[in-house]
């Protein structure tokens, strides 16, 4: 598969990956021809990208089929999770958090962070998706820290939940496009305590799970908030989920601002690592994840444009190509690769 910029698809391609809406439901499925209406609706809900099927991608495994089901019944789950929590609901709660734990065993199972972290998002199903990427992406990162499968479960339960505080607050303020006022920004800055106060409600969460919530938007230079702690003041677990949020965050489309693309993005996080952000924590991203998603297209410094079909290992911002087009025709050709880490003057200037 190809991971495609919407005005790129050409009519009758053929969708690769499911697009789904915020309750879990397929918008579109894989297999579908994607006609002229289809690619208007697309753009419509604010898909800009979409995985198109293409033989000569077809040994590249982008998508991992049990993981992809996994999120996907979590996202039908999440309505259900977020009331049993919030009534305080403390077996109704248990129930629904079991896909969780099914998520974070076949995380662990799987051990391949490469094909899982890029996911097709609109605005309507940002909420959702953002918190089941930031949890999925905090598993990753807890399993690179060497956290047991327990701590593992109680980090990614407080992953998911983060942001549960915010539904306390008024969704004027949570929706407002531009920027908030003092009093407006002040209110959001009291979400990770009403995430703990929801939280204490139920007693099937763990202290841990609490702080993790109520410290996820602090920071290690004691900038951040509610609290302004400072290093080792800030919960472990709080630290990797502060990390997967604003990259999770930043990476997508928000009303307030555009999306950053991938490699500023994460040159974000790196950027912080010791200020905002806890410098072992970042290592371990750094060995976890990569820059670019396997499948998308990038323009490279001499002109070419390639594919990633396989990442470097410690090199996350040096794929591997594959070239299908002759750049200024766009024409297909026979195609051949190319290894970023064996060409050191060549640089990635842009995601097609």
């Amino acid at each position: 598969m190809r991971l495609e910029f919407i005005n790129r698809v050409k009519v009758n391609e053929i969708l690769g990956k499911n697009i789904v809406t915020n309750d879990g439901s397929i918008l579109l499925r894989s297999g579908v021809k994607l006609n002229k209406k289809y690619i208007v609706k697309l753009k419509k809900l604010g898909v800009f990208y979409v995985y198109v099927e293409d033989s000569r991608l077809d040994d590249v495994s982008i998508e991992d089929e049990r993981l992809s089901s996994l999120k996907e019944l979590t996202m039908k789950n999440m309505s259900t999770i977020m009331k049993n929590v919030t009534e305080g609901d403390t077996k109704g709660t248990k129930n629904s958090l079991s896909v969780v734990e099914d998520l974070v065993n076949y995380i662990i199972e799987m051990g391949d962070v490469n094909k899982s972290l890029y996911d097709i998002q609109t605005f309507d199903n940002y909420t959702y998706l953002h918190s089941i990427d930031t949890g999925i992406m905090a598993i990753f990162l807890g399993i690179t820290m060497n956290l047991t499968q327990d701590e593992l479960k109680e980090l990614s339960i407080g992953a998911i939940l983060h942001d549960i505080g915010k539904t306390k607050i008024d969704k004027n303020i949570i929706t407002k496009p531009g920027k908030l006022t003092k009093e407006e920004f002040e209110e959001i800055k009291k979400h990770p305590i009403y995430g703990k106060e929801i939280l204490e409600q139920n007693f099937s969460m763990t202290n841990r799970v609490l702080k993790a919530v109520e410290h996820h938007h602090e920071r290690v230079d004691g900038n951040g908030y509610p609290y302004g702690l400072t290093k080792n003041q800030i919960s472990k677990y709080a630290k990797i989920i502060g990390i997967c949020d604003v990259y999770d965050s930043v990476s997508n489309d928000r009303c307030y601002r555009k999306k950053f693309n991938p490699s500023d993005a994460y040159e974000l996080i790196l950027a912080g690592a010791g200020n905002a952000f806890d410098e072992e924590v970042v290592k371990d991203f750094k060995k976890t994840f990569s820059v670019f998603p396997l499948g998308v297209c990038l323009k490279l410094s001499n002109g070419v444009e390639g594919y990633v079909i396989k990442q470097n290992k410690n090199f996350p911002d040096r794929p591997i190509l594959r070239v299908l087009y002759e750049s200024e025709t766009r024409l297909p050709i026979k195609f051949y690769e190319i290894d970023l880490l064996k060409h050191h003057n060549v640089i990635v200037e842009s995601i097609m």
